[in-house]
Order: structure tokens, then sequence, then C-alpha cells
């Protein structure tokens, strides 16, 4: 089984490359909303941890972005917290499809946390910042404030891309970037 990790950019279209790869997907941002809400565990430590922002269930993010902007420090708090029951299911997804020839990980944080210390081969997805920030103020959620936190928390862009196996460009068309995931699948399977 080849496992796959999608990095880049908040906003270079990570979560559509994985989607694009006809494989089993995990997609952490996914995960952590089913966390925050179904996981009353989850809540209980973020509650007591955060009383002043967590407030009921369901969490809302709302809540959790208050508190990140108030105290970027609050942004580790939370990580502790979620991080571990994400990976705790990105290992059952992992046992679950392991008959798969492809298994896709799409963990914005994947080289950040050193999500896994088995091999990967790892897809930086590289989109002009132009584009982004134009796909960014387009989302209901916006905020330029919580991003540029959010963006200092994590690996410089870079470095990501330095530490990738492969680069695939997104220009936000996507037929070509259908055919270009495409052959990309190709090129590691026949790189195995």
């Amino acid at each position: 089984m080849i496992k796959i990790a999608i990095t880049g950019d908040i906003g270079s279209g990570k979560s559509l490359v994985a989607s694009l790869m006809g494989y089993p997907v995990f997609n952490a941002d996914k995960e952590v909303l089913k966390i925050y809400n179904r996981n009353k565990n989850c809540f209980k430590k973020l509650k007591k941890k955060l009383p002043q922002y967590v407030r009921s269930f369901p969490i809302k993010k709302k809540e959790l972005k208050k508190a990140i902007l108030k105290n970027k420090r609050n942004i580790r708090i939370i990580e502790k917290i979620v991080h571990p029951i994400v990976i705790k299911n990105m290992k059952k997804f992992l046992k679950k499809n392991r008959v798969s020839k492809i298994l896709v990980l799409d963990i914005p944080l994947f080289l950040e946390k050193k999500v896994l210390k088995s091999n990967y081969k790892i897809i930086f997805v590289d989109a002009k910042k132009m584009d982004i920030k134009k796909r960014l103020r387009s989302r209901k959620n916006y905020d330029k404030t919580l991003l540029s936190k959010l963006k200092k928390s994590q690996m410089s862009l870079n470095t990501k891309k330095n530490k990738s196996d492969y680069v695939i460009k997104n220009k936000f068309n996507k037929k070509i970037l259908k055919k270009d995931v495409k052959n990309l699948v190709k090129n590691i399977l026949l790189n195995q």
C-alpha cells in the first residue's frame, strides 16, 4: 500500500487534489468537525481548559476562533486535546482501508506534527498567492487575522515544498488539475 500525504498552503486546494486521486481519503479538517460535533469527552477537556470560550456541546468553531484571536497560545491548547483524537481516528482509517492500493491523507499539519513515522509520499499543492487570497476571501468564514495567526504556527511553504516528494500546480482549473492528478498517480504507481 502506498500512503500519500497532501500538504500546501491554506486554501491551495489540498482537499480537491486529494479527492481527485480516486482512492480513499482521510480528511483531517472534516474529522475535526466530526469531533467537535460528536465527541463529548473532547468538549469536556476543551471546556475545562478554555471555560470562557467553550460553553456548550457541540463545540462551536466560532468559540474556538475567539479563543485563538484572544491569545495565540490557545491554538496549542486546542491542538493538544484534538490532535490525539484525530490521529487515533486516522489510524482506524488506515487499518480499515489497508487493502487499498493507495491511501490519501489530507492533513494540513502533516509535516509540522510529524503525524506518523512510516514511509509516505508527500505531495505539495502549489498555487499562486494571489489566487489563494482571492479564493479565501470568497469563503463565508474568512478572517484575515485568524488566518495570519494560523499561518504563523505552521512551517514555511518553502520548507514544506522542499520536504515533499512531488509538487503539483493548482491553477484552479478543475479539468487541468484532474488530468495532472491522474498523471501524478500513474507516476507514483510506476515508481513503486
